[in-house]
């Protein structure tokens, strides 16, 4: 018989480069749903991967309710097609909001460097 490995916060916040609070906020939004043994929460390898996503979504911009919706889908999907499907609809969002902003960034560059310009020139 296999042992389901178990954490506990502190020592999965320490893996995978998390505060405790960060993941006790992200079971108080029900991204994780820990077990808990008294006042300890165990944490399983279930748990482990949805942080690990939950970190990586959030580095790439995705919002909590984002990406709560891509895990709650994972329980509900074993053969994942529906996940798919949100994750590359969120992925094509994300995209081009992002495309959006480095167009936004360029005008806001030039224009620094114009004023940069014009200042250098009226001190020089």
């Amino acid at each position: 018989m296999e042992v389901e490995n178990i954490f506990t916060v502190p020592e999965l916040a320490k893996q995978l480069n998390l505060t405790e609070r960060a993941i006790r906020f992200y079971e108080s939004k029900g991204l994780i749903a820990p077990k808990r043994a008294g006042n300890i929460r165990i944490l399983n390898y279930k748990d482990r991967a949805r942080l690990i996503i939950i970190k990586r979504a959030k580095k790439l911009g995705f919002s909590l309710n984002d990406i709560k919706t891509y895990l709650d889908l994972y329980d509900v999907d074993h053969k994942h097609e529906k996940q798919a499907k949100v994750a590359l609809k969120g992925i094509k969002k994300r995209l081009e909001q992002l495309k959006d902003q480095q167009k936004e960034i360029k005008v806001i560059i030039s224009e620094l460097k114009k004023l940069e310009a014009q200042i250098e020139s009226t001190n020089n």
